[in-house]
């Protein structure tokens, strides 16, 4: 009776692992892998058995973990004591779900995990630690970003906003940053790209900004500001880069006194 007591509260409680079995994974693809379940010291109803794909976003309130998809994997199940039971699963990342590296390489300020859940009846479980997962680029937006690369636009960092996109369709109450360093000659001071992916098209939202040569309030220099550009990929081998390079070339050139 006082191990059945000590389970209530977690004590020899059963436990879970997850394991990831995709090295990687691409938004709107499969993520794959297997919990293993260890029974604890007694008999114990599971009541729900989960897991949830996470990623850090700012809020107004600070950094918060939000959920981007969730799986539920079992329930109502009697685990034995001592079991040892592996439960595979599945999980379907939304389109819109953002990446966490290139080419292997992990984006600076990116973070997404894998969380697994344990409910029992009658006991106080935690959480399990979160394993990182990597989300490579859509080919379209490897394309975007290996055509900003081969301009000069050198990475700066990539964060999540709780915000939406105006004029945009989005799924998920949020959306990715990343932000560049401008080359020298090239009239801006920093470009931010943000990816709001989909079955058919990845619509491209790019906010640049430059340095106003004269403020309109007096003195000269010291202030930027800000333009804001979208065109969708459909065509993933399209000669599209002329666009974005237009653009650019375009949002930078001296339109004005104030400009």
């Amino acid at each position: 009776m006082f191990q059945k007591v000590l389970a209530g509260f977690g004590a020899g409680a059963a436990k879970v692992d997850a394991q990831i079995l995709d090295r990687a994974t691409r938004p709107g693809g499969l993520l794959r892998g297997e919990v293993h379940l260890l029974g604890g010291s007694v008999d114990q109803q599971v009541d729900a058995l989960g897991v949830a794909l996470l990623a850090r976003v700012d809020t107004p309130d600070g950094p918060r973990d939000l959920p981007v998809q969730q799986v539920h994997l079992a329930g109502s199940e009697l685990v034995r004591a001592g079991a040892r039971v592996t439960v595979p699963f599945e999980v379907r990342l939304p389109w819109e779900t953002p990446i966490t590296s290139v080419l292997g390489k992990h984006l600076t300020g990116m973070a997404v995990g894998l969380q697994t859940t344990l409910d029992l009846s009658g006991s106080v479980v935690d959480a399990q630690d979160v394993d990182a997962v990597a989300v490579e680029p859509l080919p379209a937006q490897h394309r975007v970003l290996d055509a900003l690369s081969r301009l000069g636009y050198t990475f700066r960092g990539a964060n999540l906003e709780r915000d939406r996109v105006d004029g945009l369709d989005q799924q998920l109450p949020f959306f990715q940053e990343i932000t560049f360093d401008a080359p020298g000659p090239s009239g801006l001071t920093s470009l931010t790209v943000t990816f709001l992916a989909g079955p058919q098209e990845v619509q491209v939202v790019l906010d640049a900004v430059k340095q106003v040569r004269v403020a309109k309030g007096g003195g000269l220099g010291g202030r930027s500001r800000s333009f804001l550009g979208t065109f969708p990929v459909r065509e993933v081998n399209a000669p599209w880069e002329r666009q974005l390079e237009g653009w650019l070339r375009q949002v930078a050139a001296p339109r004005g006194i104030f400009d």
